[in-house]
């Protein structure tokens, strides 16, 4: 008889597993994916730098822990399963997990609102205070193609430092963090940053640029204000709306 998935793993790697199909099922409920295009990461818990991304082909909402992919820094598959993955997704994602070590989760997404503000030049703008928090930890990557030169990574890598937001250029939205949940809330605050904007920017209205010493007090504490965003503190009631609305991510 073929053990479950759950059997052959740590409870660690197991809860791992359940997070990051909830981050999946959540994104697909706010519509932010991308048919099967886009990619949600996360680093199983200890020393081997395996991690978890979507088998390519499901949808964000068919996501479960179980058929979640297990592979390692130079994408070999390294858990038997029936998926494969998107090289595409794994040039990106390998390279920010590589380099950065408190990156235990990463987020890739290519919404509308995101990719309408990555082709701005001016990028992002502090026009709310949603943006404040992703302006105090921002980064910009130019694009550079479909992203499967692995020489891409580097250049990936040294325009992210030690940021938790970057705008890819004319490519979408990116964000890293400690936890599933802190890097789910970091893009919540991205994307909902962007749709600000671009309604504001809609009105052909003059805007309010917030004050840069209201920002550059932000940016000097960017590593508080990043960790202390409170994604513990929703993340409970994300998993209890999805047992509402979609519940089997936990299988």
């Amino acid at each position: 008889m073929t053990l479950s998935v759950q059997n052959q793993v740590s409870s660690e790697e197991w809860q791992t597993r359940i997070d990051l199909a909830a981050c999946y099922r959540i994104v697909a409920h706010y519509g932010w994916d991308d048919l099967v295009f886009t990619h949600i990461s996360a680093r199983v818990p200890g020393p081997e730098h395996h991690f978890l991304i979507n088998p390519y082909g499901l949808m964000f909402d068919e996501i479960t822990a179980s058929n979640l992919v297990k592979v390692d820094l130079q994408g070999k598959i390294v858990m038997d399963t029936e998926f494969n993955i998107n090289p595409a997704g794994f040039t990106i994602h390998s390279a920010v997990h590589e380099a950065r070590e408190d990156a235990k989760c990463v987020m890739h997404l290519h919404t509308t609102q995101g990719v309408a503000v990555s082709v701005l030049r001016n990028g992002l703008e502090a026009y709310s205070q949603q943006s404040l928090f992703a302006l105090a930890s921002m980064a910009y990557h130019d694009y550079e193609g479909v992203a499967l030169n692995p020489d891409e990574k580097t250049r990936l890598v040294a325009d992210l430092a030690d940021k938790s937001f970057m705008i890819l250029r004319n490519h979408g939205l990116l964000t890293c963090g400690e936890s599933i949940a802190d890097t789910f809330l970091f893009m919540f605050l991205l994307q909902r940053s962007c749709e600000i904007q671009l309604q504001a920017q809609a009105t052909g209205q003059p805007l309010i640029r917030i004050a840069d010493p209201i920002l550059q007090g932000i940016q000097a504490q960017a590593k508080q204000v990043t960790r202390s965003a409170g994604g513990a503190l929703a993340w409970p009631g994300i998993l209890r709306k999805l047992d509402r609305i979609n519940p089997g991510y936990d299988q």
